[in-house]
């Protein structure tokens, strides 16, 4: 019974794949519409602005109650969506403030090594290949994996006369 009963269940095309696969897109696509429209009902409630047009009054005051509650509604949003603005505002300039900082420790840092290369460049010997700094900042390559200058070694060129 329970054989025939899986055969039976779904009618004749109860085995059949490409069916089962075409309800199961229909199904799909029959909820994701169904969220959507869920998505816009919930957006229409939250903008009433539009059932105040649709709404038929009884009186002026009912609609003007109405359109006041409205207003009120609106410029609560208002006042949000501006203090959101000057947090974000803030924020941003505390951020400004802390990089400016930031590059100006940076150049400060930079000053004193450049003052102590100058210092350390006259004592340096000049058969060594580091007293050309220039020559060791064009031989020098920047390595992306390590996150560092590689710098070539410290050559010191001995010359014998005859």
């Amino acid at each position: 019974l329970q054989m025939l009963e899986r055969q039976v269940v779904g009618g004749e095309q109860a085995k059949n794949k490409d069916l089962k696969e075409k309800r199961k897109r229909r199904k799909k696509y029959a909820d994701e519409r169904r969220m959507q429209l869920v998505a816009a009902l919930q957006q229409s409630d939250e903008d009433s602005s539009d059932w105040v047009l649709l709404k038929v009054y009884d009186s002026i005051q009912e609609e003007v109650r109405a359109k006041s509650k409205l207003l009120e509604k609106m410029q609560e949003k208002l006042r949000a969506a501006e203090t959101e603005i000057k947090d974000l505002q803030s924020e941003f300039e505390l951020e400004k403030i802390d990089y400016l900082g930031t590059i100006r420790r940076l150049e400060r840092d930079l000053l004193l090594f450049q003052q102590l290369l100058d210092q350390v460049q006259s004592l340096v010997r000049r058969d060594c290949n580091y007293s050309n700094l220039e020559k060791i900042k064009r031989e020098s390559v920047w390595d992306e994996e390590t996150g560092c200058w590689k710098i070539p070694e410290p050559v010191v060129q001995k010359t014998r006369l005859p």
